[in-house]
């Protein structure tokens, strides 16, 4: 995960929206396997209650749309983590 990627970064996000992504590809029918990397990560993020006793958790302390960044951040992680086994 880059250190400096604050998803709370307005010009960050749309900067990272404006890139050219890799998808990976259909994963079903009507989604690609980073939409399914989101949204696995997603359901994660908001089932886990105690992210950190102090803060609490992603939707008690984000928008929905800085979640659903967030989701996407880790999506994107997967599929260079992906891209990096297969080249090894």
């Amino acid at each position: 995960m880059s250190e400096d990627y604050n998803p709370f970064d307005e010009a960050e996000v749309a900067r990272r929206a404006s890139e050219s992504i890799n998808d990976g590809g259909p994963a079903f029918e009507c989604m690609t396997l980073r939409d399914y990397f989101a949204a696995s990560a997603l359901q994660g993020m908001l089932a886990y209650s105690l992210l950190n006793p102090q803060t609490g958790n992603y939707h008690e302390n984000s928008t929905p749309e800085d979640v659903a960044d967030i989701a996407y951040f880790y999506a994107r992680a997967m599929l260079k983590a992906r891209d990096e086994r297969e080249n090894d």
